[in-house]
């Protein structure tokens, strides 16, 4: 059994996400000795990278909302964001093209967007107005007032629920955009980015309203090389912390003494004692997989199976030999069909012939990411996540070739003489290569009984000494989302200069 040989409290990472590096920084920042243990052979998680035939691909993410919490990662150590990462902002964030051809272009300047809403409606326009007041509201509560407060008792959820009922977030996404515009273009416009976080805008707490402000209050940006550069960065941070990394290292147990962890048994067999263990691992996957079900009482398997999860994803990687300059950096290709489209994929689990699609196009931006006069791409498609009665190892090439159609018709004709390299992910990847519970891209679907006190703690309820950050923990999927679960490891951590090692 192998530990570190330091009297410094010793903090051991299940994952390299942006959670699990921001994670690290935080308690490195902090004087723990930290190792980030990682299943894959390079760092990540979501947001790896696939470099290809000259092309390179960033797996997940392809967008920054909130810097300064990056910012706040490079400062801890030291050095300012800026000085290693170009964040480049996008204008217009995204191109919405509706299924009969009507383009909306989103961006940041309220005049515009104002006089976007007037052209296609102009009687929603005001509506418009009255709903970003709300969203700045929301913003300002459910982000910046409690984006980084631990949930760990009912008494915190109580404290906070006269806001929550004053904002209205027993209503979903899209009930409460209703209540200001009545175009079904507006209100696509102002509820569809709760799917960016793997809510259903029909069902999810309108609290993720937020993201419509978000956006206006910091924008959107796009780091140049890639968002690989930020989990670049990040690593180059963390080892001159002198945090070590291991890669490879694939965590096949919590081991608990008691009801405490303190350490981790690899799939190799190797076991490493430590004082806290925090998984950047899917909150479902940590609980199911990782620690014995004799040991939880909150999150059992039966609680597990029966909560609500988010859509699983297919993810088209492709790179042409000519480029698309008329192709905008990020583009939503929506279907007939909207409301529809999601209870296919959320309710009925259905993979429905009509699809929407968000294509990415990072060499809008940065030409070098793809080799001279080519263009790199990613098409995403949500679908239903494993629940579903799909064989995506016989589907998967059909899917492809139905996205590609579509792409066909609607914003790249001709494409497909031109591509040069190509690869995909489904749900079912997403469950073996990242261990994504059901093939759920963005784990627990955030609903409001699914969401702040009700999600997975960032402190274990049934055990002492684990944390969790990420995705699937407070408060929630998205970069912002899971940096900040890091943040809130500051509040419960104990600072390691209180500490000898034994004592937590």
């Amino acid at each position: 059994m192998l530990a570190p040989h330091s009297d410094r409290p010793y903090a051991v990472i299940i994952g390299s996400g942006f959670g699990g590096l921001a994670a690290a920084i935080r308690l490195g920042a902090r004087g723990y000795r930290v190792t980030i243990l990682e299943k894959l052979n390079g760092p990540g998680g979501r947001a790896a990278v696939f470099r290809q035939d000259g092309f390179t691909f960033d797996a997940g993410p392809t967008i920054v909302t909130a810097p300064f919490l990056f910012e706040d990662l490079w400062r801890l150590c030291g050095r300012e964001l800026a000085d290693d990462v170009e964040l480049r902002p996008l204008s217009p964030f995204y191109r919405i093209r509706f299924d009969n051809g009507e383009t909306f272009d989103c961006s940041a300047d309220p005049q515009v967007m104002h006089d976007e809403v007037a052209r296609l409606s102009p009687q929603d326009a005001d509506g418009y107005d009255n709903f970003m007041h709300l969203a700045e509201e929301i913003y300002t509560i459910g982000f910046e007032r409690l984006g980084h407060v631990p949930f760990t008792s009912w008494s915190d959820m109580a404290r906070v629920l006269p806001d929550l009922i004053r904002l209205q977030s027993y209503r979903s996404v899209y009930g409460l955009v209703s209540k200001y515009v009545r175009d079904p273009r507006i209100r696509f416009v102002l509820s569809f980015h709760s799917l960016f976080v793997g809510g259903n805008p029909f069902s999810v707490t309108s609290i993720y309203g937020l993201i419509s402000f978000l956006e206006r209050r910091w924008g959107v940006h796009f780091p140049i090389g890639g968002m690989t550069k930020l989990v670049e960065g990040l690593v180059r941070l963390i080892e001159q912390q002198g945090t070590e990394i291991r890669y490879d290292a694939e965590v096949e147990r919590i081991l608990i003494d008691g009801r405490a962890a303190h350490g981790v048994r690899l799939v190799s067999g190797e076991t490493i004692k430590s004082d806290i263990v925090v998984s950047n691992a899917d909150s479902a996957w940590t609980y199911r997989n990782l620690v014995p079900g004799k040991s939880r009482r909150r999150w059992t398997d039966s609680k597990l199976d029966r909560a609500r999860y988010s859509m699983g994803l297919f993810v088209w990687y492709f790179g042409t030999s000519k480029r698309y300059p008329g192709v905008p950096h990020h583009t939503i290709l929506l279907g007939p069909r909207y409301r529809e489209l999601l209870r296919d994929i959320f309710d009925k689990k259905h993979l429905a012939d009509d699809m929407s699609l968000y294509l990415h196009r990072p060499t809008a931006t940065d030409p070098a990411l793809a080799p001279d006069g080519c263009d790199a791409f990613y098409v995403l498609s949500p679908v239903p996540h494993l629940d579903a009665p799909i064989n995506w190892t016989t589907k998967a090439e059909a899917y492809r070739q139905a996205i590609a159609k579509r792409l066909d018709e609607v914003a790249l004709p001709g494409f497909e003489d031109h591509i040069v390299t190509s690869r995909i992910m489904t749900p079912l990847d997403f469950q073996t290569q990242l261990h994504a519970f059901k093939g759920a891209g963005f784990g627990l679907e955030p609903v409001l009984t699914q969401s702040a006190w009700f999600r997975p703690h960032n402190r274990s309820e049934d055990i002492d000494n684990l944390f969790l950050v990420g995705a699937g923990t407070h408060p929630g999927a998205g970069v912002p989302g899971v940096l900040s679960s890091a943040r809130i490891l500051e509040t419960l951590v104990p600072d390691a200069a209180t500490l000898k090692r034994g004592e937590i």
